[in-house]
């Protein structure tokens, strides 16, 4: 059977998008060919990395893609995991895949006003957890 392509895309493919990728290939690798891409690139988040290390999934080998890089693969779903990507999603995207919507809080944002690197990492680990439940029902969740 072929696996599903599934591209996971947000702003700057550095956390949320990544996270979701790292949950794909490991929950359903044997269902989802999973990727991730940015409508920009801003480097893979080391605070993403570490939460999703905790979880026993590796994703520091990944890096940061722009969805331009992704041309030639032809999607059958694009999970949008921001509404920034979701509005900016390239129409091209739109012409082989599903465009499906599901929006994560931003970590990075919302430990700006952390006091400790534990309470920012609390904002990681929440949304890693939000990301790994949402993927742990695909493809189901797609439809």
């Amino acid at each position: 059977m072929k696996k599903l392509q599934v591209l996971f895309l947000c702003t700057g493919n550095s956390c949320r998008s990544q996270m979701a990728e790292g949950w794909a290939r490991a929950l359903k690798g044997d269902v989802i060919e999973a990727y991730s891409a940015g409508i920009a690139t801003h480097g893979l988040n080391p605070l993403a990395v570490q939460v999703m290390a905790e979880a026993g999934v590796e994703i520091s080998g990944q890096r940061s893609k722009h969805v331009d890089e992704l041309q030639a693969v032809a999607f059958d779903y694009v999970v949008t995991v921001c509404g920034h990507a979701h509005e900016s999603c390239p129409i091209w995207l739109g012409r082989t895949a599903k465009v499906v919507h599901v929006g994560f809080d931003d970590p990075p944002a919302l430990a700006k006003g952390a006091k400790t690197t534990e309470e920012a990492l609390g904002h990681y680990r929440r949304v890693r957890d939000e990301i790994r439940k949402f993927v742990d029902g695909l493809p189901e969740r797609l439809g």
